[in-house]
């Protein structure tokens, strides 16, 4: 789709991103015809109603026969997502494994002793129906949290295992606070996961207040989403996180890059990218390609020309309170630290998102929600409806498969 916000093309034929069509309101508006960015402004109204829907179930149950062995959370895509989030807000004191699985059906070994969380936004992807029937069967605590009225449902019902019912209101992407409120409910039920009522009321505020620094309407100097975005465009990004919680952020974040804007993005952890990963600083997108400019060309225009790496790093942001044990944190500090000043030599733009608040929850919700925008409006200044996705659609007729996950 080339749309009124389709950017110029550079020398190398991909486009370049003009600050002046982000700040462009109506025309934005315009390319998004689903709504994704009113969508993904939801996210705090998402958590309030996703919490009082959770609230109404009783998941007494699921706690009845005590800690499980272990917890596998089952869905795929933004669905399987969640289940790396129940981890994280559990901690690395939590006494119990949490698995994600994003295969269909559950891991072999899955029986009586443990609990399955089968997670699905329609209610129908083959993913969870295949991990619940599964549980079902072998003995497994089940709970289900997916559309209502959807196949998941009953599919519950038939196994007498609670379900959480979470309405469809737009693709599972933007909709990722509704689907992990309810995991996280159900860990909370387990003894699992510490979830204050102030901790969902601080993020449900949190996700409210950058929605409203991300709001369409703001101009790109004010508006951090549309600042990154602009430094995105046109290069390849690199998405490293700091630690466990900020790591779930960056992959959330090339998740949602590659689907609604369409950008080929490597993303893990950071203490893992030093093995071996950080090496790209050095090959034909990074260093390299620094030192094969013209030393008399203009600075700003060799960045047009040349497609470069650009490094995000999501940080933690100092000690989580829940956890005393400091010196984890300080080795991931420093490596952040190091990082930077590694693509500081070698002329790789690096882009700091810092984790803010009190709760795990908060801090998580404080590095997705801004990359949520901003990967809307990259998408948006090369002239894509970040919604429609014809490679999806597509994938659906050649499989006979419903993708359920983005």
């Amino acid at each position: 789709m080339a749309g009124p916000l389709s950017g110029s093309s550079g020398v190398n034929g991909h486009r370049v991103a003009n600050e002046s069509l982000l700040n462009d309101e109506k025309s934005m508006l315009a390319n998004d015809p689903g709504g994704m960015l009113r969508a993904t402004a939801s996210a705090g109204a998402q958590v309030r109603e996703s919490a009082a829907l959770a609230a109404e179930v009783d998941l007494s149950m699921l706690a009845d026969e005590g800690r499980p062995r272990a917890v596998v959370v089952a869905g795929i895509g933004t669905a399987g997502l969640t289940g790396s989030i129940l981890s994280t807000v559990a901690g690395p004191r939590c006494p119990v494994p949490i698995i994600g699985h994003r295969s269909a059906g559950v891991p072999g070994w899955v029986g009586a002793a443990d609990v399955v969380i089968a997670v699905s936004a329609s209610g129908r992807s083959p993913e969870a129906l295949a991990a619940a029937e599964a549980a079902a069967r072998r003995g497994a605590r089940l709970v289900a949290i997916g559309n209502p009225d959807s196949e998941l449902e009953a599919l519950a019902e038939r196994a007498r295992a609670p379900f959480i019912g979470v309405p469809r209101r737009a693709p599972a992407r933007a909709t990722i606070w509704g689907l992990t409120i309810p995991v996280l409910f159900a860990g909370r039920a387990l003894g699992l996961a510490k979830l204050a009522e102030a901790d969902i009321a601080e993020t449900a505020i949190r996700l409210d207040a950058d929605a409203e620094r991300c709001r369409v309407g703001a101009d790109s100097f004010v508006n951090p989403a549309k600042e990154l975005a602009l430094g995105l465009a046109g290069s390849v990004p690199i998405v490293w996180g700091s630690s466990p919680l900020a790591t779930v952020a960056a992959r959330r974040f090339a998740d949602t890059l590659a689907a609604n804007a369409r950008y080929p993005v490597m993303a893990g952890a950071l203490g893992e990218a030093g093995r071996g990963r950080v090496g790209l600083l050095d090959g034909v997108f990074g260093g390299l390609a620094e030192g094969s400019r013209d030393i008399f060309a203009d600075p700003n225009e060799a960045d047009e020309n040349v497609t470069r790496l650009r490094l995000v790093v999501f940080r933690d942001g100092g000690l989580n309170p829940e956890d005393d044990a400091d010196e984890p944190v300080a080795v991931e500090e420093r490596r952040a630290d190091a990082i930077q000043t590694l693509a500081d030599r070698r002329g790789v733009r690096c882009d700091v998102l810092t984790a803010e608040g009190g709760s795990t929850l908060e801090r998580l919700a404080s590095l997705v929600a801004v990359p949520d925008f901003a990967s809307l409006y990259l998408a948006l200044a090369h002239g894509l409806d970040p919604m429609a996705v014809p490679a999806i659609s597509e994938m659906k007729e050649l499989s006979n498969l419903i993708p359920d996950g983005m």
